[in-house]
């Protein structure tokens, strides 16, 4: 290990990763860059397997390659790690059964991050680590498997945003931060309260996009070179705003606007929500469109299109699973 800043390895110095999908990939190599021991934990055994055998790759965006030598296949063998910082990237439905399995690592210094999208996506990890141990993250660049040690990043539009949850881990936040941006991944330091802002922003951004993309099957450029497309996406994105300001949540006048740019910056990418769709894999759904219908009606205010688009997400889903187990059914018999 030889950390290209010691003062910020005075703080942090082992790094473990729990999830293995793009987001995990391209954190893991940028701090094994930086020059930090990472280890990783990956419960798909033939993707761990080949991450030991030939590294990680990243291609287009961001052009990376690196090979690791600390894995798990279980949450439970990280015991003996002595971790400083432990990130969780795995979709928000995964996180139940991960933390309850996480939380015999419990100790006074280890700090844990969310590293996922969604609103509340780190209450699960304050509720068994406490807020003062709980840091969260927002990503600001994006990524398609290409194969189970390979990620397309399709974009990156710096930079990402960190903070500890109440304020109290500032020297941690700054440390992980200065590791990230000394290997180009730009990561910018925030307050809490800024933090909320920019989950709430990225969460409108996810919420109005991610389900037409998975139900048109379409990726983000090709929703939003159609006006009829673009202009669903407004009104996702209008509804949501009214929400968030019921929640003292308060965005600039163009932010809309600043929105709409931003997907047509982010090129041929598949949401993540969409992949999984696609793929008969369980979605985040709750946590994007399902989490602003939840919070207006705490405010008595109504969210019709993201209660739409939620609720196609979820039929589709429960139909694909009751297709699938009727032809299993089928073929026994």
């Amino acid at each position: 290990m030889n950390p290209k800043n010691n003062n910020t390895n005075q703080i942090i110095n082992k790094i473990g990763i729990i999830g293995m999908g793009p987001v995990g990939m391209i954190l893991a190599l940028h701090i094994k860059e930086a020059g930090f021991d990472v280890v990783i934990c990956e419960k798909r055994l033939r993707k761990l397997k080949l991450i030991q055998k030939e590294g990680i790759f990243l291609e287009n965006t961001i052009t990376k390659q690196g090979s690791f030598n600390k894995f798990h296949s279980s949450i439970k063998k990280l015991q003996g790690e002595d971790l400083d910082l432990l990130i969780f990237s795995l979709k928000t439905h995964q996180m139940a059964e991960a933390v309850k399995e996480a939380a015999h690592l419990k100790n006074d210094n280890l700090c844990v991050m969310s590293a996922q999208n969604g609103i509340d996506s780190e209450r699960p990890l304050a509720e068994v680590f406490s807020e003062s141990k709980t840091m969260r993250m927002v990503i600001n660049f994006a990524g398609n498997l290409q194969a189970h040690n390979r990620v397309n990043v399709t974009f990156f539009n710096p930079p990402n945003y960190i903070a500890s949850i109440d304020d109290s881990q500032k020297e941690k936040v700054e440390a992980f931060s200065k590791i990230l941006t000394g290997v180009k991944l730009e990561t910018e330091v925030v307050d809490s309260f800024t933090l909320l802002r920019t989950i709430w922003g990225k969460t409108i951004l996810n919420s109005s996009i991610s389900a037409i993309c998975a139900i048109g099957k379409f990726t983000i450029k090709e929703a939003m070179e159609m006006p009829e497309m673009v202009e669903i996406i407004e009104q996702v994105m209008f509804e949501t705003v009214k929400v968030a300001e019921a929640e003292k949540i308060k965005f600039e006048d163009d932010f809309v606007r600043k929105c709409l740019t931003y997907l047509r910056n982010a090129g041929d990418h598949i949401p993540s929500l969409a992949e999984d769709l696609h793929n008969n894999r369980k979605t985040e759904i709750d946590y994007f469109n399902g989490k602003i219908v939840e919070y207006g009606r705490k405010h008595y205010i109504q969210t019709p299109m993201n209660l739409a688009f939620a609720s196609m997400v979820k039929a589709i889903t429960r139909k694909t699973l009751y297709d699938f187990l009727g032809k299993n059914q089928l073929t026994k018999k």
